[in-house]
């Protein structure tokens, strides 16, 4: 990817991200829909730090070697890889192809991260928050960072998805993670319209719970379909949206939460830790 194209590239998606960050922020502290257990500020300090590390960190090991998800995509596509490299659609098709399938695909790995233990000792640093809000959206441990985004660059070259439809995958993925982590209360009306269509808070809510059988249900980020198709699919929590207990049983103590808890949470050796995969 081009030094100019990859700098106007992450100055739309820092633009757009901070637009969401801040918009999502504002609705869930004058909207709130449950009430937080853990003072915000050390929470965020935590999160924040992971989520300002592991862009760092992208930078060092993908972007500085020029492998962003969009120019991986536009080698792809100049050289004929993959399988939408190789159907006779319009464009407009193939586009739409490309977001779906990335979408699915986003879904399988979600679903996998718990299915492997290896994989949810990573992703269990996500699940360990005690409370659920805009920056829970953006808490991911480094190497499940690495690893996602290798798995993202393979099937990239593997499905051949149109360089705009990663970079709009991508500016939609991170919308919508933030979105659905979102402490915001809706109307049931409009919670009701929207997750037709869209992961809502109170739908992804549900896999923030502390049962194992509520975190392992709702894996989707964008659209509720892949759960309802595949059987994963839960409404709503078996405690009630007030009541439920967000988290993992074995990380609510503090020192969890601290920048160098979140990080050691992968390496804990607590046979407990281990019950992520049903």
């Amino acid at each position: 990817m081009e030094p100019v194209a990859q700098n106007t590239e992450t100055l739309i998606r820092l633009g757009l991200f901070a637009g969401f960050f801040l918009s999502f922020s504002i609705a869930e502290y004058l909207w709130p829909r449950k009430s937080l257990t853990a003072p915000k500020i050390s929470r965020w300090f935590g999160n924040l730090s992971i989520t300002v590390g592991n862009n760092v960190l992208l930078r060092l090991v993908f972007i500085g070697l020029g492998a962003t998800a969009v120019g991986i995509a536009g080698i792809a596509q100049a050289k004929g890889w993959g399988l939408l490299s190789h159907v006779n659609l319009p464009p407009m098709v193939v586009f739409v192809l490309g977001l779906l399938l990335l979408d699915l695909a986003i879904y399988a790995q979600h679903l996998v991260l718990h299915r492997i233990p290896v994989l949810w000792r990573l992703h269990r640093m996500h699940h360990a928050d005690t409370d659920i809000d805009v920056s829970t959206g953006l808490r991911f441990h480094p190497l499940e960072i690495i690893v996602s985004m290798a798995l993202k660059i393979g099937l990239i070259i593997l499905l051949g998805v149109p360089p705009m439809a990663v970079l709009v995958f991508e500016i939609v993925l991170n919308a919508t993670s933030m979105f659905n982590h979102t402490n915001m209360a809706l109307p049931q009306s409009v919670d009701r319209l929207l997750r037709l269509i869209v992961v809502t808070p109170d739908i992804h809510r549900v896999h923030h719970s502390v049962h194992e059988h509520e975190y392992n249900r709702n894996f989707g980020f964008n659209v509720p379909w892949w759960d309802k198709l595949f059987g994963t699919y839960q409404a709503q929590p078996e405690d009630g949206h007030d009541q439920m207990l967000i988290g993992l049983h074995q990380y609510r103590d503090p020192k969890w939460q601290s920048l160098g808890g979140l990080l050691a949470i992968p390496f804990n050796a607590d046979e407990n830790a281990e019950a992520g995969p049903s």
